[in-house]
């Protein structure tokens, strides 16, 4: 995935996702989206005090005000990011490891941060964006196809791959 709004969107799921159950935030993912603008960056950006009350009393997604409150800053992060080197899909490949990776072979081997996951966590915190650890980013890089963690021998692996590298 390199396109801008997706990118924030699933920057946003992980963050809520974090401490949480992945089939909890999936469950709510269409609230989400109603509730965050379906992830418009310029949009939420605009966000203010009365919709970070909404969203708190909004049943249908993550009351969580740090994570609301993150999902704000992050849209104006990403914004903002437009009138800089790079805008946020650039900033997010640029920390694609090498395509050298073995594939896992247990559930054991998959990592949870990586060297590179460490960076991108610190260059979105540089940025201005909030909620995103190593552990975050590296959710994120799974999620968006920079890293291939299908264990080897999965129907899905040699797809993702081939999308990996268009």
């Amino acid at each position: 995935m390199r396109d801008e709004r997706g990118l924030y969107e699933k920057l946003c799921l992980e963050a809520f996702q974090s401490g949480l159950a992945w089939i909890t935030i999936l469950r709510k993912r269409d609230a989400f989206r109603r509730a965050f603008a379906d992830f418009e960056p310029e949009q939420v950006a605009r966000f203010g005090t009365r919709d970070v009350n909404r969203l708190l009393s909004d049943p249908g997604i993550v009351r969580n005000r740090l994570k609301v409150e993150a999902a704000i800053a992050n849209a104006k992060a990403t914004v903002s990011l437009r009138d800089g080197p790079r805008a946020l899909p650039e900033l997010i490949w640029a920390h694609a490891p090498p395509n050298r990776r073995k594939a896992p072979r247990s559930w054991a081997d998959v990592e949870a941060l990586t060297p590179e996951s460490t960076a991108l966590a610190k260059e979105l915190k540089r940025n201005g964006f909030r909620f995103v650890g190593p552990t975050t980013a590296y959710a994120l890089m799974q999620a968006c196809g920079l890293v291939n963690d299908h264990l080897a021998g999965c129907r899905v692996r040699a797809d993702v791959e081939r999308a990996r590298k268009a």
